[in-house]
Parts: C-alpha cells; sequence; structure tokens
C-alpha cells in the first residue's frame, strides 16, 4: 500500500495527475493489480477514484504520500552519507523502507542532520571508512 501511495504522490507532484497505467510502469506490476489497489486506498479514504476519470488524493493521502516521499529521500540521503555506494543505494532503499520503524526513521534524520551541520563530521567519518577499507585490504589474502 505504502508503494503505490509514494508513486501516486510522486506522479501527481510531477506530472499533475497519475493514470492506472503509469502507476502500473513505475511499479513494475500489471494494470490491474494497480485497480484493486487503488479501490482499496479509495476504501481507505487516502484518494477518491472515479473509473475512467482518474483519481485524486484526499487529504490524508497527500500527507501520507510525502511522509512515505521523505522518508525515502532520507534513507538515500543516509544511505550516501555512510558511503554506499550510489549504484546500490535505490535498491536498498526499497528493501529496508518499510521494515523500519517511525522511530527508527527519526533517529536516522537526527544522524543525518549530525552529519549535514559540521562537514568535519562527514570528513571524520570518510576517514574512519578508508581506514577499514585498508584494514580489509591487509586481512584479506591475494589470489
Amino acid at each position: 500500500m505504502e508503494d503505490y501511495l509514494e508513486r501516486i504522490y510522486e506522479l501527481i507532484e510531477t506530472k499533475g495527475y497519475a493514470r492506472v497505467s503509469d502507476i502500473a510502469n513505475q511499479l513494475d506490476v500489471h494494470p490491474s493489480s494497480v485497480t484493486k489497489m487503488i479501490q482499496k486506498l479509495d476504501e481507505s479514504e487516502y484518494l477518491v477514484y472515479e473509473k475512467y476519470r482518474g483519481l485524486i488524493l484526499t487529504a490524508k493521502g497527500k500527507k501520507i504520500g510525502k511522509k512515505l516521499v521523505d522518508r525515502h529521500a532520507l534513507l538515500e540521503e543516509f544511505l550516501s552519507i555512510i558511503g554506499v555506494n550510489k549504484d546500490n543505494i535505490y535498491d536498498d532503499v526499497e528493501g529496508i523502507e518499510h521494515h523500519l520503524s517511525w522511530e527508527s526513521i527519526t533517529c536516522i534524520e537526527n544522524l543525518v542532520q549530525y552529519f549535514q551541520e559540521d562537514p568535519k563530521r562527514l570528513e571524520d567519518l570518510n576517514i574512519l571508512k578508508q581506514s577499514e577499507d585498508q584494514n580489509k585490504e591487509i586481512k584479506t589474502p591475494n589470489r
């Protein structure tokens, strides 16, 4: 449900609308699956859906959608700060974002803010990471 709300919110923010086909393409699912989920989201009052006319997010849907998009961006920023390879960040975020409590998200947000407030902190983290990487190379025998 969260993935759908997140994508619908993003589509509406960027394109001004979200069609079933757009959502299906973004989530790599069948349009029939999107329609079923949209109906559930409509029943839960996250959006208003009229067949063949489209959908609009309710205030509740917009609030949750924005929160989900912000969570995703925060986790991408966090993984980037701690040195995760850029090629892995999106998939890693998709894998963890639905398994973290909002308390954990808040703690990560505080940590990201901590590193952003003082570039020296980020430098120190990078030095630590480089030192760790060098230690791994020393301990790993060459083949």
